[in-house]
């Protein structure tokens, strides 16, 4: 009874974050409080006190109270602007062949929502369920999601030149060891909100894992297809999560050809990265997060290894949305879209002053996770580069093995290829002089490096001889 008391207490003042870490009831895990149900409490006023006939512990209240957690209102069209797509349904590119935004009544969430408050949530990306599109609690997928950590990485700064500050954004971290958790947790999770249960995809690796996560937590069945040349774990980890996965002789872009062309025939929607609106939105939250770990600042220049470009559009759109609420400035951080010289199709379309990327032929890098040789979205990413003084990059995939070893070495963290490709472009730019002292860089490694095959280093002892301890050193 004395938490209930409390509870209208707080309720008035809108403490509800306080009184539930008082009263210990944060999540499934110790207390009777699930998450999507926090979230719930967040939009709980005066006017909604008549609904709240249960007892504070226990699932009663869970499915009692109901109340709206997006603020979603429409879906936009990126290139022409039309607003005539209504949210709550389905829908892949607009009727301009290009891809959708999400759009939020901030007007509204503004007035009621803290942003230190909503920071402070558990939940990982969930956290920020007034800014998804998801719509029912009960739709959220979660696989243990958490904020992935900020990682000071100053004897790499060194060794890459750069005598400013350089932080590491790990999203290693993530479910499946990859960002592609953020994007695909929401997607599949408004897919069982919209009522599919056959998702296909393309991926270069990490996205089908991710996919098959996701939707074998809820029952959906999924379809993968992948070149020939994706690293052997991210296909059997695809398929010990429930995914179908078949390899095909030919890049992500042939893969995304099959399905698109089995569409009508397997009645299966495209998950396609930017062919439809969610993963977008997923991905935005590393945008969201990242600010707030800044202490609601952004750092000045941003590296992000890059082949379909969602989460650099997805990041810039956390940014515009997040200074709308008034959260933060309206400074922006130059972003730095980095591609490898094996498959560069934005920086060459950058460099020639292009608003659209043409098909780069015979694509092959080490970094398979940026291996795609036209992207839907190339005219967002290559806008966005050139609108924040950032620029779109390529790097020497001849380099990248030694840097790749060498870095990880350097701060005991196990990056990907393509976090150490974003890396050597801040070296390619410390050394070109488009990166200054007084920089505060952000590269971001996107997955974990024990998804791809790692140079075999170790030395080897015959029992049969005698040991030389003096050759260990």
């Amino acid at each position: 009874m004395l938490y209930l008391i409390k509870f209208y207490k707080w309720l008035l003042t809108g403490k509800v974050d306080s009184f539930l870490r008082k009263a210990n009831l944060w999540g499934d895990n110790g207390g009777n409080i699930s998450y999507p149900l926090y979230c719930d409490l967040q939009h709980l006023r005066l006017s909604n006190i008549q609904s709240f006939t249960g007892s504070i512990v226990g699932q009663k209240i869970r499915k009692e109270i109901v109340v709206t957690k997006s603020y979603i209102t429409h879906l936009e069209c990126s290139i022409t602007g039309s607003t005539a797509y209504a949210a709550g349904a389905v829908h892949g590119l607009s009727g301009a062949g290009r891809p959708l935004m999400a759009r939020y009544d901030l007007d509204a969430l503004k007035k009621v929502a803290d942003r230190d408050e909503v920071w402070e949530r558990p939940g990982g990306f969930w956290k920020w369920r007034e800014l998804l599109p998801v719509q029912n609690s009960e739709n959220v997928i979660q696989l243990g999601e958490q904020s992935t950590p900020m990682m000071s990485c100053q004897k790499t700064a060194a060794y890459l030149g750069h005598e400013g500050e350089l932080v590491v954004k790990d999203e290693g971290r993530l479910p499946t060891a990859s960002f592609k958790a953020r994007g695909l947790g929401v997607a599949v999770s408004m897919a069982k909100e919209l009522g599919l249960n056959r998702l296909a995809m393309p991926t270069n690796g990490n996205a089908g894992s991710a996919l098959a996560a996701y939707a074998s937590k809820a029952d959906m069945e999924t379809f993968i297809f992948c070149p020939d040349e994706t690293p052997l774990i991210n296909v059997t980890e695809t398929t010990l999560q429930g995914g179908k996965i078949w390899r095909v002789n030919g890049m992500i872009d042939d893969c995304g050809k099959i399905v698109a062309a089995g569409k009508e025939t397997m009645g299966w929607f495209d998950l396609s990265t930017l062919k439809e609106p969610y993963r977008l939105e997923g991905k935005k939250t590393l945008g969201l997060e990242l600010a707030a770990q800044y202490g609601w600042q952004l750092p000045d220049v941003i590296f992000f290894p890059t082949g379909g470009g969602t989460a650099v559009v997805g990041m810039w759109k956390a940014f515009d949305e997040l200074e709308a609420l008034g959260w933060i400035g309206p400074k922006r951080p130059k972003m730095i879209v980095v591609q490898s010289s094996g498959c560069a199709p934005l920086a060459r379309a950058y460099d020639a002053g292009e608003k659209h990327a043409t098909r780069w032929e015979n694509a092959s890098t080490l970094a398979s996770g940026i291996r795609v040789p036209q992207a839907v979205g190339d005219f967002l990413v290559l806008d966005i580069a050139r609108q924040s003084g950032g620029r779109v990059v390529a790097v020497d995939d001849n380099e990248l093995m030694e840097l790749w070893s060498d870095a990880c070495r350097l701060e005991g963290m196990l990056l990907c290829p393509e976090g150490a490709a974003a890396l050597l472009a801040l070296k390619n730019g410390v050394s070109e002089g488009w990166i200054t002292a007084d920089e505060r860089v952000l590269v971001v490694n996107s997955g974990n490096g024990l998804k791809y095959d790692m140079p075999d280093t170790a030395g080897a002892i015959d029992l049969s001889k005698p040991l030389d301890f003096a050759s260990f050193v």
